[in-house]
């Protein structure tokens, strides 16, 4: 609590498991209080033959990777001030962790997508791990969110693997029912909890997959 009082930290959130009142009332003592669960889903790859403005962040040349971060930067910022993933981008791109999926339309930046696959990552061998994705928020979120995951299945196609794993909170229920409706199901689930008490962005018209195991 110290370390996120340094940081200056205005949410911080975990999951646990939603059936133990033992984890829910020991992180309820520090504060996090349970919301929705979260459903940790999976579905086969099927070959994906839409036509989709997508590409992939190993493939920005190196004089164009800063503001490609920044405009990552700002679109999940326009979802939740302060949310910020381009950390994360990088580290998968050094460490060989995965890729980065960007979807553009007419030149602009309407999602990305930061996953995961290969043995000795947390997706394992021949699974494509959605780690966080995200849509930019409007009325056309729903439909660039399914472009979003055609998009990644056709990465996944093309690297050979078998399977996508992707989780999501149920508060944004919109999202839940587009994973549902392109077969995702639910392996696992746990509960959100939040500190302070609130949804951070968590909330009805959010398009964004995440996990925080």
């Amino acid at each position: 609590m110290e370390c996120f009082a340094k940081w200056g930290t205005k949410h911080a959130g975990l999951f646990t498991f939603s059936q133990s009142t033992k984890h829910v009332n020991l992180y309820q003592k520090f504060g996090f209080w349970p919301r929705f669960l979260t459903s940790i889903m999976a579905k086969p790859v099927e070959q994906a033959n839409h036509q989709l403005q997508w590409s992939k962040f190993s493939e920005v040349p190196e004089g164009e990777q800063e503001s490609t971060l920044l405009t990552c930067r700002q679109l999940t910022d326009a979802i939740y001030e302060g949310l910020d993933v381009t950390a994360e981008i990088q580290s998968v791109a050094e460490q060989g962790l995965g890729e980065t999926v960007l979807l553009w339309e007419n030149g602009k930046l309407v999602g990305l997508a930061v996953c995961h696959y290969g043995p000795g990552t947390e997706a394992g061998s021949g699974t494509c791990y959605i780690k966080f994705g995200a849509v930019r928020s409007g009325a056309n979120a729903g439909q660039d969110f399914n472009s979003l995951l055609k998009a990644c299945e056709k990465m996944a196609t093309e690297k050979g693997l078998q399977k996508i794993l992707a989780g999501v909170n149920t508060a944004r229920y919109e999202a839940y029912q587009h994973l549902l409706n392109s077969g995702f199901r639910t392996q696992i689930q746990g509960v959100a909890m939040s500190r302070p008490n609130e949804s951070g962005y968590n909330r009805p018209g959010v398009y964004l997959i995440d996990d925080w195991r």
